[in-house]
């Protein structure tokens, strides 16, 4: 009874601790009282046996003087205890056995305890844990380095799924507002057989003349060039309403700017839409324009001296091309002021003379203008901006832009 045993108790703790010695039995013989199990006992001990009481209770009952008692049907011996009931103590070796197989079957793994914690629990440790990582050195380095890669993740994420979803279906051109597009464009006409290049266009020089560093001169066709167009802009003026001479000078200017000035990718519909809104076509003032693509009489504006909602322009050329010596007039079918003409004029039908008057000069000077400053006329803001460079009032832009998407789109299918 001296001796001291260890039993794991899986249920509480992942240690071993010593049970209380035995207490001695008591002088009269009776057998010690077992301590009984705490919480897990489902019912209260028995109480310790009595053999005077139980002698008195079967002599009560009948039995006979010197005849043991016998237990009820059901019952356990003493010495056992059912599943509920305190169980004795002893030091014996069958008593011994008997642990170390109850030990044995009662063992729990340490890490056991973790999976019976409840999700709330969990989480309140996760979140303390991290909360005490994030107030460390290492912690207030790290932290902020993983949040921005979560940003940047994200970010990623959302570009990879927005950016081809909007990229696959664009928005028509012809329904977005204005202030936000390009009006529509046509095809363009095809290429005819156009005049060998040396430079930009109106620089050309006169047939027969050697070019600097060149061995001969460039052959430049007879005629017109832009008559190359003629059966092209017979089938596009039909459906648009444009003088087959003014179309043939606005896609011809097109053609030219596309080899000259690849990135502007001016439309020939910008081009008309500033004829139209201009002279139409060349037709103010009664004038009409001949097959050589001059306007006949000269278009001449009204003088520019602030009256009328005019600009004030004191004369710049002495009365040379305007006939003005007092003010600055518009000229030709495209309405160039004489000092911007002195700067931009250009040669389009290669007969050595750059005439305000001629619709083709006109028109490609128009393009050259327009292009200027690497201008990318399929942006929205550029194109805006190129329009309003040419004259600068919103009223006037807009009536451009709209007179542009109508002709690009009568004349989208044309061919």
């Amino acid at each position: 009874m001296g001796d001291t045993r260890r039993v794991v108790d899986g249920e509480r703790r992942a240690t071993a601790r010593p049970l209380r010695p035995a207490a001695p039995p008591p002088d009269d013989g009776a057998p010690p009282v077992p301590r009984p199990r705490r919480e897990r006992d489902a019912l209260p001990p028995k109480p310790p046996a009595d053999p005077a009481r139980d002698a008195g209770a079967a002599a009560g009952a009948g039995a006979e003087p010197g005849e043991k008692p016998q237990p009820e049907p059901g019952a356990k011996p003493d010495g056992e205890s059912g599943a509920s009931g305190p169980r004795q103590t002893d030091s014996g070796p069958e008593a011994k056995a008997d642990a170390a197989a109850v030990g044995g079957r009662r063992r729990r793994m340490p890490f056991a305890h973790a999976v019976r914690a409840r999700p709330r629990q969990l989480a309140v440790g996760a979140a303390r844990a991290t909360r005490a990582w994030s107030r460390r050195p290492g912690g207030r380095t790290t932290l902020p380095a993983l949040f921005l890669f979560a940003l940047v993740a994200a970010a990623a994420t959302a570009g990879a799924v927005i950016v081809p979803a909007a990229v696959g279906r664009p928005e028509p051109v012809a329904d977005a507002t204005p202030s936000q597009s390009v009006p529509q464009t046509a095809a363009a006409p095809a290429t005819p057989p156009l005049p060998e290049l040396t430079g930009l266009p109106g620089t050309a020089a006169p047939t027969g003349t050697p070019l600097p560093g060149a061995t001969t001169a460039p052959v430049l066709p007879a005629g017109r060039p832009a008559d190359a167009l003629a059966g092209w802009a017979q089938r596009v003026g039909a459906v648009t309403g444009i003088p087959a001479v003014a179309l043939q000078a606005y896609a011809y200017a097109e053609l030219v700017l596309a080899q000259t000035n690849r990135a502007c990718q001016l439309s020939w519909t910008t081009l008309a839409a500033i004829g139209y809104v201009e002279s139409r076509h060349g037709a103010a003032n009664g004038a009409t324009l001949q097959a050589d693509g001059r306007a006949l009489p000269e278009i001449k504006g009204q003088p520019l001296d602030g009256q009328g909602g005019r600009s004030r322009i004191l004369d710049t050329d002495q009365g040379t091309l305007d006939g003005d010596r007092v003010h600055d007039r518009a000229l030709g079918p495209m309405q160039f002021i004489p000092t911007t003409w002195q700067e931009i004029g250009a040669d389009a039908d290669g007969d050595g003379v750059k005439n305000p008057h001629d619709i083709d000069d006109a028109a490609l000077a128009a393009g050259l203008y327009l292009c200027k400053g690497g201008r990318n006329m399929t942006i929205p803001g550029d194109w805006w901006g190129a329009i309003l460079s040419y004259n600068d009032v919103r009223r006037y832009a807009q009536d451009v832009f709209d007179k542009a998407d109508e002709y690009g789109r009568l004349s989208r299918n044309v061919r």
